[in-house]
């Protein structure tokens, strides 16, 4: 290793210039076959199912006041109804992705999509609170089917590196836009349509995948799986679930002894878990690969720079529309170029790495996004969207970049027969991101937000009610005559975006952080 003048991988050293993403030795002695048409008209379906899946996990915010005027949830119900699905989706991700590798991912693809569409189809007819949360539970397992597989098809499909990382950066940019997307496609479709139209967006390319998918998908699954252990599946749902639920639940009421004795429960679980793939000859998940520095630090990597783009979302929405008074669909406009943004970057991200070193250009993403969480402390209450619109586009390239080559990174460590579990792994880190983000950046956002917001003018009452978000306190505060009004909003206003720059400050400090570690690790 002293002589090598190229890069290292696996103890290997890989000579002359780098024109992949990623090089191992399993890609160095398979056969590379190019990607033909076929292959990649599968690449479009595969893409769309995971742009839809995206779109799902935030579409339904605009919708809540619709399906609470409608349906009438109680407070506790409306909640399942938002998170059930990440829950359910984050908690089987690992499970199905194993599960894909043995019975085959195309054919758990289209179980999962079928699953998909009728679920949403329930949704968008839900007449009671509990049938739309029965829905939620049933695309949450649907998703979790879909995700790991379409990730681990694509290792099984693009041979070729340089191809790969290209099909990759389309996966990339599906999920990443998808997600910043919701909120636009819903406000639209709100606009024009009832509440349901959210969920029956998903049913035409559902069909589309099943229909097309035999065709143009081709079967893939680890050859010799071993027996597939139900102890562990449980062990990963007891362990992802009550962790997930207590950092979101956490971040929206607060800490409490009852999140405590979960996180507690998702923690032993997670222990129990640990033990027992280290006893097992055909473990779930080879804990082996967290040894390789490439594959530890591509997983930290996804979940911290998803964190960031989380964080940027959630206080951001509230922003534009609650601080500076944009409309739901207004509010998605200029969300817009940072979204489009995010995509350019994940399909550029496979341009870039014939250039340059993949850990020199995932650094320069993170510190990107950096700067634009940097941008953001100068964020006021009487200003206008530009900034925001500035810093949430550097926010975006960074976050598609990073989404690209992580997930190239994971998947390309690990033998295309493992692809499957190996893609559950980074896309479970991608969903504890979102959580992570939301709950430790909100909880930073509501706690500045709750200590600088002005209530004394107000009774008791509306005090409490005022300090639960800002929009309760706008509303209140709308509620008050005139110089009540005024100084219950000024100091909402002034408490919230406050919030903002500490946030956005620590948002920065963590993904510079992030870019030192990439560098330091995948330097070569």
């Amino acid at each position: 290793m002293g002589d090598c003048t190229g890069w290292t991988v696996g103890g290997e050293c890989v000579r002359g210039r780098v024109e992949m993403s990623v090089v191992t030795a399993a890609d160095a002695q398979s056969n590379e076959r190019k990607a033909t048409r076929k292959d990649w008209l599968g690449l479009v379906v595969l893409a769309f199912a995971v742009l839809l899946i995206a779109v799902d996990g935030t579409v339904l915010d605009l919708a809540l006041p619709f399906v609470s005027a409608d349906l009438a949830p109680s407070s506790t119900e409306l909640l399942w109804i938002i998170d059930v699905y990440s829950f359910v989706l984050a908690g089987l991700l690992v499970t199905m992705g194993t599960l894909g590798d043995r019975i085959g991912r195309r054919r758990l693809l289209l179980i999962g999509a079928v699953g998909f569409g009728i679920a949403s189809v329930i949704a968008a007819w839900s007449v009671s609170p509990e049938m739309l949360i029965a829905a939620r539970v049933l695309q949450g397992i649907s998703g979790a089917t879909l995700m790991p597989a379409t990730l681990g098809l694509i290792r099984t499909i693009f041979t070729v590196p340089r191809q790969r990382t290209l099909a990759i950066g389309v996966w990339g940019a599906m999920a990443g836009g998808g997600a910043a997307a919701g909120p636009l496609v819903g406000g639209w479709l709100l606009e024009h349509f009832w509440w349901g139209s959210v969920f029956l967006i998903n049913v035409p390319i559902m069909l589309v995948l099943v229909l097309v998918g035999p065709w143009v998908i081709p079967e893939a699954k680890d050859p010799n799986p071993g027996q597939f252990d139900l102890v562990s599946a449980a062990l990963s749902i007891t362990t992802m679930v009550p962790l997930v639920y207590a950092v979101k639940e956490g971040a929206v009421h607060g800490l409490h002894w009852s999140l405590a004795v979960m996180a507690a429960i998702g923690i032993a679980s997670a222990w129990v878990f640990v033990r027992r793939q280290r006893r097992l000859s055909h473990p779930m998940i080879d804990l082996d690969l967290f040894l390789r520095p490439m594959f530890t630090t591509a997983v930290l990597t996804n979940l911290l720079s998803i964190f960031a783009l989380a964080g940027v979302l959630f206080f951001g929405s509230q922003y534009l529309q609650l601080v500076l008074g944009a409309s739901p669909l207004e509010a998605g406009l200029f969300l817009l170029p940072g979204t489009a943004m995010s995509i350019v970057a994940s399909l550029a991200a496979s341009a870039l790495v014939r250039r340059w070193q993949p850990g020199t250009v995932l650094a320069v993403g993170l510190i990107a996004a950096a700067v634009g969480a940097l941008l953001l402390i100068g964020l006021r209450v009487d200003g206008g969207p530009a900034l925001f619109v500035a810093g949430f586009v550097l926010v975006g390239f960074g976050s598609g970049v990073a989404l690209t080559l992580t997930s190239d990174l994971v998947i390309s460590s690990v033998e295309p027969a493992r692809a499957g579990a190996a893609s559950a792994v980074s896309e479970t880190g991608y969903e504890l991101g979102i959580a992570l983000g939301v709950a430790i950046l909100g909880s930073v956002v509501m706690a500045m937000f709750r200590s600088g917001l002005d209530v004394t003018a107000l009774s008791s009452g509306d005090a409490a009610a005022a300090r639960e978000t800002l929009g309760s306190a706008v509303a209140i505060a709308n509620s008050q005559p005139g110089d009540t009004a005024g100084a219950v909003l000024d100091s909402a206003h002034a408490a919230f975006v406050g919030g903002m720059h500490v946030a956005s400050g620590i948002t920065a400090v963590v993904l510079l952080a992030t870019a030192g570690l990439v560098l330091r690790l995948l330097r070569r």
